[in-house]
């Protein structure tokens, strides 16, 4: 298992999200001047600060089996507690069901299982991060959900070569952190399924 980032926010964010993808009413929302924070994300240890000219990426971090993970935050369209969940006949394992989502369906991805891990344990609870992927939403159900953070686009190193195989085929990449490694996962890896 990977080392993982102490999770700072344990709160989830508010549902909901800004035009820019950011979720609503988050206490990682800061109003207020220039910079990262007046745009909806916290800079991370490490990474690029206000006025500093290098790329950065938002992504939206939550866990999954105490692995800290994030997806870029402007792919991200709301973050919900628990759901109800339908499920689909004859559907692939990691396909818990699906979701409505003031009127739309949404395909629920189970990431626990898409990644080979254990199920959650009796009364846990998942959390919904919905996404949007080639005009569809899907939900991936995380463990917990943290906050956006800002890192350096170039802080952004491959895959370790001892990750397992499952995460690495799902991951971008991996922020090395002073407390630990952030998975980058990729959105459309981890919807093919099959």
């Amino acid at each position: 298992m990977l080392d993982v980032l102490p999770h700072a926010a344990a709160t989830p964010l508010a549902s909901g999200t800004g035009r820019d993808g950011v979720a609503a009413g988050s206490p990682a929302l800061p109003a207020g001047g220039p910079g990262p924070a007046s745009r909806g994300v916290r800079t991370a240890p490490g990474g690029a600060g206000p006025g500093a000219e290098e790329p950065v990426t938002a992504l939206l971090t939550f866990t999954v089996a105490q692995q800290i993970c994030g997806v870029p935050a402007l792919g991200v369209r709301d973050v919900l507690g628990a759901q109800a969940i339908t499920r689909i006949p004859l559907a692939p394992p990691e396909v818990a069901g699906s979701l409505n989502l003031r009127g739309r369906i949404v395909t629920a991805i189970d990431l626990r299982r898409r990644l080979g891990l254990p199920a959650r344990g009796p009364g846990a609870a998942a959390m919904n991060v919905v996404v949007e992927w080639s005009g569809e939403l899907y939900s991936l159900l995380v463990d917990a959900v943290g906050e956006v953070v800002a890192l350096p686009a170039s802080g952004c190193v491959p895959n370790p070569p001892t990750l397992d195989p499952a995460w690495r085929e799902a991951g971008r990449g991996v922020h090395r952190q002073a407390e630990g490694l952030l998975l980058v996962l990729d959105v459309e890896r981890l919807l093919a399924i099959g």
